[in-house]
């Protein structure tokens, strides 16, 4: 047994000088993990190629039939916020690759881990938010359609609501969507999770750490998930310049422990894929992603 971690490096893809999207950290994170020997070259995968079916699980036709042929609307394209082109699309189809597979990890290992992934701004008919293709619910849909899980329940911490998967999965029953975050950030307008807390600006970690042990604990036995899909963003740092919380790298830590510790403690195998980091110090992103795959050994193994 050992952590698995999807990892490509189609993950890096060279962007605009000043875009505000980190691409660095994909390349940097795993680095930091050897360095510092929490994991070896052995823990981490290179994803397969997408089966475009499972894209189409999720996601209408039209809609990835324009992304595969780069014929999105200069509107579209502003929306995902990045500039349109092959490499993206590659990069994106692989994110979701690894997502699916680590999912698989996870249920043989009982945690898996994708360095990307985290898509969650991704409607089944457009893109925004950095997120052209949703892996959260492509790799639910996934384990459900294939009958190796029975519920999935989504937990998304990003500083910004999974309004994608929310809207993807608002008429499944066996997906069960809990976004916290906070509510007067993007998207302005929200879409309905299956349980939604919005938090005030500059939250602090006793406070947000509160929060989320008095929801998440019943949640469990509310929803009797036997999946759980993490999506752990790092942009609820209080030096994250789109965040506007206030925790520290020690409070996300703990965040982390929370959730991970349920998943151990209630036997329920557990995806956790990267989401948002925008803080201008790298280092800062790095060793706040960094944590939960510390956490991830920890715990786990």
């Amino acid at each position: 047994m050992m952590l698995k971690i999807a990892y490509s490096p189609l993950y890096q893809l060279d962007l605009p000088e000043g875009h505000r999207f980190p691409m660095e950290k994909y390349e940097l994170l795993p680095e930091q993990l050897l360095y510092e020997g929490t994991v070896t070259s052995a823990n981490f995968f290179e994803p397969k190629d997408l089966d475009n079916r499972w894209v189409l699980n999720t996601h209408d036709f039209d809609y990835f039939e324009k992304l595969l042929n780069l014929r999105l609307s200069k509107s579209e394209i502003r929306k995902t916020g990045f500039p349109l082109s092959k490499a993206l699309i590659d990069r994106e189809t692989h994110i979701m690759q690894g997502s699916i597979e680590a999912s698989l990890f996870a249920l043989e290992y009982g945690i898996a881990m994708n360095i990307a992934g985290g898509t969650h701004h991704a409607f089944t008919d457009r893109g925004e938010g950095f997120c052209l293709l949703n892996d959260i619910a492509i790799s639910a849909n996934y384990l459900l359609e294939n009958f190796l899980v029975k519920k999935v329940l989504v937990i998304d911490l990003d500083v910004h609501q999974g309004n994608g998967t929310a809207q993807i999965f608002e008429n499944k029953d066996e997906v069960f969507t809990f976004s916290m975050h906070g509510a007067s950030n993007y998207p302005m307008h929200k879409e309905k999770s299956d349980l939604d807390i919005g938090l005030p600006d500059k939250i602090q970690d006793d406070q947000y750490l509160d929060l989320l042990q008095l929801h998440l604990v019943p949640l469990i036995d509310q929803v009797q998930p036997d999946f759980i899909i993490y999506q752990c963003g790092v942009d609820v740092l209080d030096s994250d310049k789109l965040g506007r919380l206030g925790l520290t790298i020690q409070g996300c830590k703990e965040r982390d422990r929370i959730v991970l510790e349920t998943a151990k403690i209630n036997q329920i195998p557990i995806m956790c894929c990267m989401g948002g980091g925008y803080s201008p110090k790298i280092s800062n992103i790095i060793e706040a992603h960094a944590n939960t795959y510390r956490l991830a050994q920890d715990i786990f193994f």
